[in-house]
């Protein structure tokens, strides 16, 4: 085995890079105006200690994964070992942010106490994550693949896919222009001049017609001389420093944060595995249990140095793999946000790059991730992918609803739900359906394969699993509890007893890893 020609950087990680690094800055951008105009944290917070505590965090963490690819390289002699992309947990950073911040930001009029409480619900869940990274390995074992893929084709479709393709549509001179420049490189495997990266084609590109159309006066992306030099007033050397008082500071507000931490740490722990799960369909095997605990440790570590959102394993590796990311993307893009992040440039990144530009390269990772979970399971389970996505349809089509009302200065509470249903909104449906998401696509698709494989006893395992899930608020609700979902929780221990029945009246035996039945069902074809 050849470990020495091991290569830390090969061309392909300047696609990877500028993909990944515009993901990281998207991310960081996003999260600095919900800070700023959302929570309306003042400047000195927001540059001064959590954007370089948040750099810190995608630093130690990216460069954790290069150096696990490395480790994986070497120990198997390959070249085409990619590093799995991590950084801020998107879903979280607007559960942190609408759930916990602005709720005690309303209550106490003090933005630092906000932040508090976002700091003590990261440790939390951090310390979810550690010790879930020793379960993790145990639930991918027995959870089919169709499953953990298909969960995660969900996330990507709805949560990921569907923001930036409507936002690029709105400005569709620069945003599908973008799009297709994107679409032709990493899709057509075209190479553009001089091998410059798609990505920063793209950005450039938009970047250009955006500044080119304020001059011309049609104001395409809503660029502003004013806004750059504000940006620049931001500018400056921050580094991170401690905030363990901070920390356990906000543990005054812990009956409020436990209420989402606990079932959020256990979607990270899922989405850990599902992520972990796709890496490997795309030919790259890593410990699903350092993965899980290295997410727990850095957003540990990140939370004691005052950054309130979580670490996660990015949904993407296949994407940036399959456009020559290896190892040196990971890190170089870690490096990349912990400078721009200590220097305050997010400010004046937010003011120079229309985001509608970067937009399209979040489309492209939903649509790759989409489509793997079809390519790298069995036809037969394609139904159960379908399945596994329906759940995530309904949590998106919730926040819609919800984010309508809220303008509208209402809610689903005061209209009432006979209202909505008769106006062809099922909103206490989608309330039951998009509740814990992640874990009923899981479970549901979990059952659909194993009934479709004909394994009855694993079914009957996953649906009596869906009933504990469901009692306690994980799956079909929006807050743990006793009895959260008593009538789910039935309904699928109702399930269990039915397959249970039906796997022993019909005398099932376990054959080629798959329990299936006996007697012969020559009418299956036709149903």
């Amino acid at each position: 085995m050849n470990t020495s020609s091991t290569k830390l950087w090969v061309p392909g990680d300047w696609n990877a890079f500028f993909g990944f690094g515009t993901n990281l800055l998207v991310n960081i951008l996003v999260l600095t105006g919900l800070l700023r105009y959302v929570l309306g944290m003042p400047d000195d917070l927001v540059f001064g200690r959590i954007l370089p505590a948040t750099g810190l965090m995608l630093m130690l963490s990216t460069g954790y994964y290069a150096w696990l690819a490395l480790k994986l390289a070497r120990e198997t002699g390959r070249n085409d070992i990619c590093a799995l992309p991590s950084g801020i947990g998107v879903a979280h950073m607007f559960i942190v942010v609408f759930v916990i911040m602005m709720p005690i930001k309303a209550k106490t009029g003090d933005p630092v106490a906000a932040w508090e409480a976002g700091l003590a619900w990261v440790f939390i869940q951090s310390i979810i994550l550690m010790l879930g990274g020793y379960i993790a390995p145990i639930i991918r074992r027995i959870t089919p693949r169709a499953a953990l893929l298909g969960t995660l084709a969900g996330v990507s479709i709805t949560f990921i896919s569907m923001r930036p393709s409507l936002e690029m549509y709105m400005t569709p001179v620069i945003g599908v222009l973008c799009f297709a420049i994107i679409l032709i490189s990493w899709f057509g495997n075209i190479r553009y001049p001089r091998n410059i990266p798609a990505g920063l084609v793209a950005i450039a590109v938009g970047t250009l017609i955006a500044w080119g159309s304020t001059l011309l006066g049609l104001d395409y992306g809503n660029m502003q001389i004013d806004k750059v030099t504000a940006a620049l007033t931001n500018f400056g050397i921050s580094i991170p420093l401690p905030a363990i008082d901070h920390v356990f500071s906000g543990f005054e507000y812990v009956g409020i944060l436990l209420v989402t931490a606990i079932p959020f740490g256990i979607y990270d722990l899922v989405e850990a595995m599902d992520n972990v799960e796709s890496a490997e369909a795309a030919g790259d095997h890593y410990p699903t249990h350092r993965v899980v605990s290295a997410d727990g440790i850095v957003s540990m570590i990140g939370c004691l140095m005052g950054n309130p959102f979580i670490n996660a394993v990015y949904i993407g590796h296949p994407g940036w793999k399959a456009m020559g990311g290896r190892i040196g993307y990971s890190a170089a893009a870690g490096v990349s946000m912990f400078i721009l992040c200590s220097l305050g440039l997010a400010s004046l990144m937010l003011a120079i790059i229309p985001v509608v530009a970067i937009l399209p390269i979040l489309l492209y990772i939903g649509m790759l991730i989409g489509a793997q979970a079809f390519q790298e399971s069995p036809r037969s389970h394609a139904p159960a992918i379908m399945l596994a996505i329906t759940p995530h349809l309904a949590a998106w089509a919730k926040t819609l609803v919800d984010g309508s009302l809220n303008a509208a200065g209402t809610s689903a509470a005061k209209i009432n739900y006979e209202s909505l249903t008769s106006a062809g909104v099922i909103y206490h449906g989608l309330e039951v359906l998009g509740g814990g998401a992640i874990l009923t696509g899981l479970v549901w698709a979990a059952i659909a394969v194993y009934i479709i494989d004909r394994n009855l006893y694993r079914a009957a395992i996953f649906s009596f699993a869906g009933s504990i899930l469901s009692f306690f608020g994980f799956m079909h609700n929006e807050a743990v509890g006793f009895a959260a979902s008593p009538d789910v929780a039935f309904a699928y221990l109702i399930i269990a007893g039915l397959i249970l029945w039906l796997a022993k009246t019909h005398h099932v035996t376990a054959r080629n890893s798959n329990l299936v039945l006996q007697e012969e069902t020559p009418h299956a074809a036709e149903l």
